[in-house]
């Protein structure tokens, strides 16, 4: 089988993908991932020997960027647009196709599949994407939900006309330059009525609702065996666990001083300091801090006393994997629910905002150092890995 994966995003739309591309191909499957051209999902890709199709521009010069949420509905209709230039070559040859990602990219790509006549299935990497009685839908930038309403329910018929206005139009039109037909439900398309959720059920409950079948394979998570520097394996050794620092693909804009405030943070409890720079740039200087970029994860996270991040769900996912105390520090989307997911499980904390200071920092951090056994007994009931589960999902099916 030859396998098309797509996705349009930061490193927590890629990483998955490249584990699914990897279980894919230890079953004799041929695989290639559509994704941004960034260096950093050049190099991870890479790393596990799957091609690369390069699609749009560079997420992360778009993320830094900061665009006005006006500017969403013509941003999304040129990635739309960069998909149906890019993606027809790359699909022709291919079997069956899988997306995931912003919905306007992956409604770009589910057309792409039609227009080849391949199969295609949508998965997504936290549930507040799929309507769900039990949930409300995540708010689109500059289309919050109505004051007063809170039935889940309502709130979902909201998020069907925010998704129509905002992305309809672009998806339409390069439908229609390609021959196909108008789409009148977005969300619909996209999601269609058996969608897969690929997250842990322990951090992601999916509880049945009326309308969906969703088929919920677990995290999809591509062992790391690449050790750790060897600089970083001496600080490691050379005193008391620290606390690991990062924020991923986030630019941090309205918290310009994070950096100097979790240093402050960690200092305050006699901890060093792990800081990834990230797609922010964070620096803090001292011979107490270690500054790292690329960096496997699931052999840092073991030896820290606590991970501070932004809360996107492979880094929660695989902080506890690890056992490891956590401060979700969120700052967009999904975030804030990954962050009160660690708070009520009792694995570490959700910091209130997304722009700590010294004092709400250190506070929090206290409160999650002293949940270690906690964080050790969720860690005990996570699952290891979702990627054969939806590996045989996909092979099953062509």
């Amino acid at each position: 089988m030859r396998v098309l994966l797509s996705t349009y995003g930061s490193r927590g739309d890629v990483e998955p993908l490249a584990a699914f591309a990897v279980r894919l191909r230890e079953l004799g499957a041929e695989v290639k991932v559509c994704a941004p051209p960034d260096e950093d999902f050049v190099r991870r890709l890479a790393a596990v020997d799957v091609p690369l199709v390069p699609v749009g521009p560079s997420a992360r010069e778009l993320t830094k960027a900061a665009p006005a949420p006006s500017s969403l509905p013509e941003r999304a209709a040129r990635l739309i647009a960069a998909q149906f230039d890019v993606m027809p070559a790359a699909a022709e040859d291919c079997d069956v196709l899988v997306a995931t990602g912003m919905v306007p990219t992956a409604a770009g790509a589910l057309s792409v599949a039609e227009l080849v006549g391949i199969p295609a299935h949508y998965v997504a990497f936290q549930k507040l994407s799929l309507p769900s009685p039990h949930h409300a839908p995540l708010p689109y930038p500059g289309r919050p939900h109505p004051p007063g309403v809170t039935d889940n329910r309502a709130l979902w018929d909201v998020d069907r006309e925010s998704l129509n206005v905002l992305f309809g139009p672009g998806l339409n039109a390069s439908r229609a330059a390609h021959g196909l037909p108008a789409v009148d439900d977005v969300r619909r398309f996209v999601v269609g009525e058996r969608p897969w959720l690929a997250t842990d059920r322990v951090l992601d409950p999916w509880l049945p609702g009326d309308g969906l079948d969703v088929v919920q394979t677990g995290a999809w998570i591509v062992p790391d065996e690449r050790p750790l520097p060897a600089d970083l394996a001496e600080f490691l050794a050379d005193g008391e666990p620290p606390v690991y620092v990062g924020f991923g693909s986030m630019p941090m804009h309205a918290a310009a001083d994070v950096a100097e405030v979790a240093g402050s943070a960690v200092r305050a409890h006699g901890r060093r300091l792990v800081l990834k720079r990230g797609w922010a740039g964070l620096t803090v200087d001292g011979d107490d801090v270690f500054l790292v970029d690329e960096v496997n994860h699931q052999a840092l996270f073991p030896r820290v006393a606590a991970v501070v991040h932004h809360g996107g769900a492979g880094t929660t996912t695989t902080a506890a994997r690890a056992g490891v105390p956590q401060v979700v520090v969120p700052q967009a989307t999904d975030q804030p629910y990954w962050a009160a997911r660690v708070a009520a499980l009792g694995a570490g904390v959700a910091h209130d905002g997304p722009v700590p200071t010294a004092e709400s920092l250190t506070a929090a951090l206290g409160a999650a150092l002293a949940v270690p056994d906690r964080a050790a007994e969720v860690a005990a009931l996570v699952s290891t890995d979702g990627t054969v589960a939806a590996a045989k999902l996909l092979l099953g099916s062509a």
